[in-house]
């Protein structure tokens, strides 16, 4: 055999193997496999990825660049095993617990009461508003939107400081938002810990902290823990201690509303 018939064999040979590699209904069968059993995941998102360690990442990016630019069924495998993996390693508690992030909880004052005068409508109207104004905002960060809760949300983000500047954000934001003459008012309860990830969620004391926190903030009201104030610029806010008490917080446990520091001129 002459080498430029083994030249065109080989060629042929990896034509065909790219041409199945991208047929759209292997693609999309290899993809509707792993988001039923795994569920989708955003590898982009440097919270999530900072978690798995260097070679995880580096190995994540590639797949993310891989199937972005060539989507094909061979990527799907490939990060189908490597969310696999990481989601053994959650269920091991390897890698889990080990960093710090701030768990932010938000939700609306006065909500479900006008909600029952207004209707469905005008209810789902604001809280498509609320969305659009907090979300984003935690995003710019490298947070993610852990989940929503109704009128509220929960969030993850990677520092005590981003996690602060979203909330003093999205309180701003959310004083500009009126529907049917309702200004909705946000509440929010910010922990700084390292709360064990499960799939999608946090779990673990630091959680239930930031949500005890958010419980016991008051209209407009930013909470914060010990820790995580600790871990803020003092010039960049005014805090003040509050008195706290609450099931399932250790005891000793102290709050601070917070606020944007003034500004001399």
């Amino acid at each position: 055999m002459t080498e430029p018939k083994r030249e065109s064999r080989a060629g042929q040979l990896t034509a065909a193997v790219r041409r199945l590699n991208q047929h759209p209904a292997l693609v999309g069968a290899v993809k509707g496999v792993r988001e039923r059993v795994l569920g989708e995941v955003q590898f982009g998102n440097r919270l999530a990825m900072s978690r798995s360690g260097p070679a995880a990442e580096l190995l994540a990016r590639k797949l993310a660049a891989l199937r972005n630019d060539a989507p094909g069924a061979l990527g799907e495998l490939g990060l189908t095993a490597l969310q696999a993996w990481q989601r053994l390693a959650e269920h091991q508690g390897r890698g889990r617990g080990e960093i710090d992030i701030a768990i932010l909880f938000a939700d609306l004052t006065g909500f479900s009461t006008w909600a029952l005068d207004v209707g469905d409508g005008p209810a789902i109207d604001l809280l498509r508003a609320i969305s659009d104004a907090i979300e984003p905002l935690i995003l710019q960060r490298s947070g993610e939107v852990v989940k929503r809760l109704g009128d509220g949300l929960m969030a993850a983000l990677p520092d005590a400081s981003s996690a602060v500047e979203a909330a003093f954000a999205a309180r701003e934001r959310v004083a500009t938002i009126e529907v049917v003459g309702y200004r909705p008012m946000l509440r929010t309860g910010i922990h700084l810990g390292r709360p064990r990830k499960l799939g999608r969620d946090y779990l673990g004391v630091d959680v239930n902290i930031a949500a005890r926190l958010v419980e016991a903030a008051g209209p407009d009201e930013i909470l914060v823990s010990d820790r995580t104030l600790q871990r803020l610029d003092a010039s960049k806010v005014n805090a003040t201690r509050l008195r706290f008490t609450a099931k399932g917080v250790p005891a000793g446990f102290a709050a601070h509303a917070v606020n944007r520091a003034r500004q001399l001129a």
